[in-house]
């Protein structure tokens, strides 16, 4: 479900319901927010700019089922077309279908990736997890990543694309960071890489996405670290 939440998330209270649109005069499909047609399986209009308030309404809409606790299976483009007050036809002419929504939708939600601040790797990671701590701490994204995340082994397109956008990134930013302390001396050369990484980031990574009532009180991220490093820096 980085994670890929994994920097923090802005937290957004659930959309307001939204009023049905006006009816079109002559009897005709009402407007969508995009200003197309509002009828499910409208026809679609070819060259127009899309609308970032429709794309708004149909995320808003998404976000609210899933932190209302609806499972992927019954979160339909049916459905969110009548939460969103837009026609499906407005849904249809941004996505294929549900995954790719759903792609785009987790890609809004996450924080950027972290920037280390590179004086050290203790500095370094620590910054790294700190990100992870803050997302876990929004509100939204976490609700909406627990939900998610116990989910996407129905959807595996989903969750490839998660993890090639937000897990695989991060992890190649703790990756690095690693390798440089190795470089510098800070701990030692002989140890597995993907080891040592799953060291540092394992802790925090189970408390942000499997344990969401855990404590994620501040100074943790330092206590993870310290904890590691000093069983994995060179002896003298």
């Amino acid at each position: 479900m980085s994670q890929q939440n994994a920097g923090t998330g802005a937290d957004r209270t659930a959309p307001e319901p939204r009023r049905a649109p006006a009816a079109a005069p002559c009897g005709g499909p009402a407007p969508g927010p995009d200003g197309g047609p509002g009828t499910p399986g409208g026809p679609a209009r070819r060259g127009r700019p899309r609308s970032e308030a429709a794309d708004q309404a149909i995320f808003d809409a998404a976000i609210g089922l899933l932190e209302s606790g609806v499972p992927l299976t019954d979160l339909s483009i049916e459905r969110l077309a009548r939460t969103a007050g837009v026609g499906k036809a407005t849904i249809y002419r941004r996505w294929t279908g549900k995954e790719d929504l759903l792609i785009d939708l987790m890609r809004s939600i996450e924080p950027p990736d972290p920037v280390l601040p590179g004086t050290s790797l203790r500095d370094d990671v620590v910054a790294l997890l700190e990100s992870m701590r803050q997302r876990g701490l929004a509100k939204r994204t976490s609700a909406l990543l627990h939900n998610v995340f116990s989910q996407m082994q129905l959807y595996p397109k989903l969750w490839d694309a998660y993890h090639a956008t937000v897990i695989e990134p991060r992890r190649r930013i703790g990756l690095d960071a690693i390798r440089r302390g190795m470089d510098r001396g800070e701990i030692r050369a002989d140890l597995d890489i993907e080891v040592v990484n799953d060291l540092l980031t394992g802790p925090m990574l189970s408390r942000v996405v499997l344990r969401p009532g855990s404590d994620l009180k501040p100074g943790l991220a330092e206590q993870f670290v310290d904890s590691v490093l000093e069983g994995i820096t060179p002896r003298t």
